[in-house]
Order: C-alpha cells, then sequence, then structure tokens
C-alpha cells in the first residue's frame, strides 16, 4: 500500500481509470443495419458518459450514501484534452449545499481524476419542525431593507462537518445601505440561522477597508477615461447604435439607474471625462470585450461563463464601490467624485467574480473560501490588464490604482499584500479573516509564480514567508495553470486544495517539465501554504506510474435476510506494470459479511466477491465501498446493498418504542408528521429497537 495515495490519486496516476466502472473501454461505434458504421462519439461526449459512470458507482471521492445521487450541471473543456464535469449532490431528492464534486476525464472516455466538497455522511431526517413562514421571517431579518424574497424557503441539506436540515430562502434588499442578495440558511428544527452567503461581491470599497444578438454588429468609437482612444464592439440596428456587444452574448454595458443601454445615431461614444457615464461605459465594455478575448486566446475558456456567454455591466451607482451580484457587475464613483470606477483591472475583478461562480463549486461559502475569490478577481484583473497591453494602463500587480477609490492609493498589492494591512503568508487565522484581506496569501502565490521575488524588468521585488528565493514562469502561465486549477473547484475550496489543484494542473499542461510544477510547489511553499497529504509529484517525467482500474459486475445487488449473492470485482492495468492489488469491503450492515475468492489479486485479475447475510441482518440499503488496496495506488468502488424491502429511507426517524402500548402489526400511527406501520411486534424488544417500525407508510414523505 502506497499510503500517500489512499484519498486521492494523482492526475497521470488516474489515466484510462474511469471506465474502470466496468465501461467498455472502446469508443461506441452505432452502427445500422446496412449502411456504415457511425462516427465515434466527440471527445467531450466520452468523458462526460465516462464521469457519469463514476458519479453513479460512487469512485474514489465520489463517495455517497445510500439516499444520495449525483446530477451533472455542467461541463468545461480545459487544456490539455481534458473537461472537467461539475455535479451536484441530492439526499432524499432535497438539494444539497455543499456537497458538490467534479470528475476530470479526456476525450477518450477516461476518468483522470476525482474531487469533492468535504462533508460528512448524512442521515438525517427531512421533516421540518419549523415552518417555511417562520424560516421566511427569519431571513428578513438578515438585512436592514428587504426589497423581495426572491426564491425560497426552500428545504435543503447543508453539507459540512454536521449536516443539517435547512430552508433555503434568497432575501434582496439592502444590507447598511449596500445592495444585497442574500442566501439565508435556515435550521429547519430549530430556526436558528446556520449561514448565510451574499451573492454581491462588493470587491472595490470593502478591499480598501440569453439568446445570441442577431442585430448588425458595428465597430464603435470609444474615448474613455482610463483607456483613451479606444474601439468597442457595439450593435447597429435602424439607424441606431447602442452599447450592446453583438458578438459576446450577454455582454452590453448601460445606466445603472434606467437599467437600459446607451444609445445614438452615430457610433462614437464617450468624451473622456471622468464622470459622463457614457465614458465610463466606454472604459467598461472595452475592459469586459479585452477580458472574454484573453479567455479564449489564453485560458481556452468560452466567455465569461464557460458557455460563451457574458453578463451586463452597468455605470452610475452612487457609490463609492462596484460589485458582482450574481448576475451583472455594477459600478460607481470614487470618494472625491472625480472618476467612475471603471478601470481596466476593477473590471476585470468584478466579472473575474462571474467566472469563480460559473466554474465547478459555485461562489461556496466562508471566508476562507470568499478570500480565494476575492483574489480570483483580483488574478483576472492582472491577466486582462497584461493581455491588453494599453499603453494608458500599463499592466501591473496593483489592484484599482487608477482610481484611488479612496484616495489613498491601491486597494490591494499582489506583490505585497502587506501594504494594504492585508496577510502575506497563510495561517490558521485566514478563515476569519474578512474576505478582501484574505485574498493575500493567493494574491501573493500568483505574484510569486508569474513574477518570482526578484523579478526586475520594472517589476517590483515581493517577500516571501520562508526567505526562498524564486524565479518566475510568466503571468500566461500561470493564468493558465490558475485557471486550470480553478476548474477542480468544489464549493469547500480552501488554500490546500487550491495547492493540490494547481499542482496537478502544472504537470498536465506541461508534462515534459517540472519547472513550472516545481515554481507551483515553491511559491504555495512561500506564502506559507503547506505540503497536503497524497498531493502529487514531478521528478521529471519518470516512467509511468503503475495503476490499475476497478470494476463490480452487478454494481447493486437486493437479498432477503439469510441470503447470499456473488459479485465480480474485476481489475485491469490501465498505466504501467502490473501490481498486487488486496481485495477488502467496508460499510456493511449489521449481521453481513463479506469475503473475496481470492482477496488479493494481481492486476487484470478478479476475484469472487460474497455477500452473507443472517436472519438478524438489519434491513436497508447500505453502500458498500470495495477498496484496491494497490502497491503504487488505491482505489474505490462503491456496491448498493438493499436487504429486505429496505425500511424507511435514510434520515427518517421511526416512531419510539413504546412497551406500555398493545400494537400489533398493520397498527397504523403518526410520527414526525407521518404515517407508520406496524408490522413486526415483540414485548421483549428494546426501546428503539427499528425492528418495531420496519416499514414505512406510503402516506408520506419524510
Amino acid at each position: 500500500m502506497k499510503s500517500l495515495r489512499t484519498r486521492r490519486a494523482g492526475l497521470a496516476a488516474i489515466t484510462g481509470l474511469a471506465l474502470a466502472a466496468g465501461m467498455s473501454s472502446m469508443p461506441a461505434l452505432a452502427e445500422t443495419g446496412t449502411g456504415p458504421a457511425a462516427q465515434p462519439a466527440p471527445p467531450e461526449a466520452l468523458a462526460t458518459s465516462a464521469a457519469d459512470e463514476a458519479a453513479a458507482i460512487g469512485l474514489d471521492e465520489l463517495k455517497k450514501g445510500p439516499a444520495e445521487t449525483f446530477r451533472r450541471v455542467g461541463v468545461t473543456p480545459g487544456a490539455a484534452g481534458l473537461f472537467y464535469v461539475a455535479y451536484e449532490r441530492s439526499y432524499q431528492g432535497l438539494p444539497v449545499v455543499g456537497g458538490d464534486a467534479v470528475v476530470v476525464a479526456d476525450g477518450e472516455g477516461a476518468v483522470r481524476d476525482t474531487v469533492s466538497a468535504d462533508t460528512a455522511s448524512i442521515t438525517i431526517g427531512t421533516h421540518a419542525d419549523v415552518t417555511a413562514e417562520r424560516a421566511e421571517r427569519t431571513a428578513r431579518q438578515q438585512l436592514t431593507t428587504v426589497d423581495s424574497v426572491e426564491a425560497g424557503p426552500e428545504l435543503v441539506v447543508l453539507a459540512g462537518d454536521s449536516p443539517k436540515l435547512a430552508y433555503e430562502v434568497l432575501v434582496t434588499g439592502t444590507d447598511a445601505g449596500a445592495p444585497s442578495r442574500l442566501h439565508v440558511f435556515v435550521d429547519a428544527r430549530s430556526g436558528a440561522v446556520l449561514d448565510t452567503r451574499d451573492e454581491v461581491k462588493r470587491s472595490a470599497l470593502a478591499g480598501a477597508a440569453a439568446a445570441a444578438d442577431e442585430r448588425p454588429a458595428a465597430l464603435g468609437s470609444g474615448n474613455g477615461y482610463y483607456n483613451g482612444n479606444v474601439t468597442i464592439d457595439t450593435t447597429s440596428s435602424g439607424g441606431q447604435y447602442s452599447t450592446r456587444d453583438p458578438n459576446r452574448r450577454g455582454l452590453s454595458c448601460g445606466n445603472y439607474n434606467s437599467r437600459q443601454v446607451f444609445t445614438g445615431s452615430d457610433d462614437n461614444w464617450g468624451n473622456g471625462s471622468g464622470t459622463d457615464l457614457e465614458t465610463a461605459c466606454v472604459d467598461a465594455l472595452y475592459a469586459s470585450q479585452t477580458e472574454w478575448d484573453m479567455l479564449g486566446e489564453w485560458l481556452g475558456r468560452d466567455g465569461i461563463n464557460g458557455q460563451g456567454g457574458g453578463f451586463p455591466a452597468y455605470v452610475g451607482l452612487n457609490a463609492v464601490n462596484a460589485y458582482w451580484d450574481g448576475s451583472s457587475t455594477s459600478f460607481g464613483h470614487s470618494r472625491d467624485g472625480r472618476r467612475q470606477v471603471t478601470p481596466m483591472d476593477v473590471v476585470g475583478h468584478e466579472y473575474g467574480h462571474a467566472i469563480f461562480q460559473t466554474t465547478p463549486g459555485g461562489a461556496g461559502r466562508g471566508n476562507e473560501n470568499g478570500g480565494l475569490n476575492e483574489s480570483t478577481g483580483d488574478i483576472f484583473g492582472a491577466l486582462t490588464e497584461f493581455y491588453a497591453q494599453n499603453p494608458n494602463d500599463d499592466p501591473d500587480y496593483d489592484v484599482g490604482e487608477e482610481v484611488n477609490l479612496v484616495g489613498s492609493g491601491p486597494i490591494r498589492y499582489m506583490n505585497d499584500p502587506s501594504r494594504a494591512g492585508h496577510p502575506n503568508c497563510y495561517s490558521s487565522s485566514i478563515p476569519n479573516t474578512e474576505v478582501h484581506a484574505a485574498a493575500g496569501p493567493q494574491n501573493h502565490w500568483f505574484y510569486l509564480l508569474a513574477e518570482g521575488s526578484n523579478p526586475g524588468n520594472g517589476m517590483p521585488s515581493s517577500p516571501t514567508c520562508d526567505n526562498s528565493s524564486i524565479t518566475g514562469i510568466g503571468i500566461q502561465k500561470a493564468g493558465k495553470i490558475f485557471y486550470n486549477g480553478l476548474l477542480r473547484k468544489t464549493s469547500s475550496w480552501d488554500h490546500r486544495q487550491a495547492r493540490v489543484a494547481t499542482l496537478e494542473s502544472a504537470k498536465t499542461l506541461f508534462p515534459n517539465s517540472c519547472v513550472e510544477f516545481d515554481t507551483v510547489k515553491a511559491a504555495w511553499n512561500a506564502v506559507s501554504v503547506s505540503a497536503v497529504g497524497g498531493e502529487p509529484t514531478c521528478d521529471n517525467q519518470p516512467p509511468v506510474e503503475n495503476d490499475f482500474s476497478l470494476s463490480l459486475n452487478p454494481s447493486s445487488v437486493s437479498l432477503e435476510p439469510g441470503e447470499s449473492a456473488t459479485v465480480t470485482v474485476s481489475t485491469e492495468v490501465t498505466e504501467g506494470d502490473a501490481q498486487a492489488v488486496q481485495l477488502s469491503a467496508s460499510g456493511l450492515p449489521s449481521g453481513a459479511t463479506a469475503s473475496f475468492d481470492p482477496d488479493s489479486v494481481e492486476s487484470g485479475g478478479s476475484a469472487v466477491l460474497t455477500i452473507a447475510t443472517s436472519a438478524n441482518t438489519t434491513e436497508g440499503t447500505s453502500q458498500v465501498t470495495i477498496t484496491g488496496d494497490g502497491v503504487d495506488i488505491d482505489h474505490t468502488v462503491q456496491l448498493s446493498l438493499t436487504v429486505g424491502d429496505g425500511g424507511p429511507p435514510p434520515g427518517c426517524d421511526s416512531p419510539a418504542w413504546d412497551s406500555a402500548a398493545n400494537y400489533v402489526p398493520g397498527d397504523v400511527v403518526s410520527h414526525a408528521g407521518h404515517e407508520w406501520e406496524s408490522t413486526w411486534y415483540s414485548s421483549g424488544a428494546e426501546p428503539g429497537d427499528p425492528r418495531s417500525w420496519a416499514v414505512w407508510s406510503d402516506l408520506g414523505a419524510c
């Protein structure tokens, strides 16, 4: 056994794994009776199919309980021929907030990695003791002013160390004068507020403290305050022009108050004034169009949302701020009122929030995740500046230096976050640090990766937390590594997960060199994000690591107490040479046993798994984990085992045993808002014996 591989297999080591779930590794060829064979399925379809199979069988990190399922919500192409397939988890039909996962698969139908958000197993009831009306009242109290309840209350499971049944309510309004779209999670048992998440990212000030448009395209002349004379893509229709991008779906710029794009009889926009809103739209549209192009040419991303779409921008917000609200960006003015908050790095930052939200795992929750979100905005702002090379805004790693928002210079300094009072180094306090300050460690990491600790060429030096010296690899390479790491993101994203993801990314993007990989690692070390158990190594492309697949046939078994069943456990060499694989099973219900014949195979061989139950085996459905413990790497798959009729769904609390009552089979009682039927009775049963009330009635659902 190689213990460092037990939790999360390295990217290169899992080549070909996905079809390990019992799928054929040959591309599917559909044939008609007499016609020629159809073309092989396209790479994305093969990758998606393999990922779906991995999610269905609970491959490696995709373990799930018997009442849990994964639903695919997106597929994003990445570099090196990989596809990142995102999933959301449900429990007894309820959405699991924080139970998401990502499967990395290649275009040949092989799973290369599995990643899931951190959560304990879910075994809760789904009956709410608190009414939806009470949950809504509680949610409304979280904002100073409420305009509307936009969604909910909806019952969900809030994942984490102790999963809980909760109502999710989306409340819109203002909080201390600032706009808010607040997701409030109210405990469905106690009525307490468990968590909140605001879609509005008020980045600028806080940091200092669908259909395609078919109208004709035009190339407008813009006079920006920050960017000077530029060209912007505008729309022409009936002799009128508008600040709506005809080529980049969803991208436009308009007035914050009217929510309308600017229009005119000519295609000339702005007068170069810092207070003119049309000028502000020139800067905002030019920056967002430039960011879109950078994403495509440098990173291979299709639009802001990764699916060929973007979001509108609005200028004229009456606040010393700029923000992303989950579906659009809005820009205010500097404190002295002389400038709109639309320099390229601020616009790029706000749309960076959109990228974070539309990559796997969404916007996430918590301060550490929020700090990584803020840092992501800063990174995309810098990438946009360096891509543009606009002579009116020399590219740099200072954030918001041109707007001078509150009269104290840049909002943040990526080379040295401490200059703005933010931490340069990761520490245990980061999860409790305000999100804009918590951006410091990853911003610092990115600068060191791109430029190094003493870059010269007009770039400032950057201190390291371990007194190391680092040579940067350039911002374009750094951006590719960061973005492809972001495609492995889950809702529980933290710095250590980001470290592993970017190491995997560097290894995949630059397979014939360890320079990039080693620099990624050194930069994380230099900001005090320490090594993670099981993280990948490079070693300058050593011989292919030995790897194998693991599959079950069948992958689900149903039997009555006292019966037994057999399952074939197959292995196959997917990389390198064969290795010894020790087989074991865990998660069996009480009174059941598992045996393998043989219990150890050479990869490429198979074994017979026998599941045996007794008359006293606990009835219900269990997810039995089958582990293949290899010499070089470990893999797991899940067997769905149902004993008896399954009993009540997991999480449904059966009635307590009442020894004074003389219940007989067929009696129906109400408990926890649902009907239960008695099918077994014994005066000698212990209190709480689940066999006393084993069958869940169809009269209700918990």
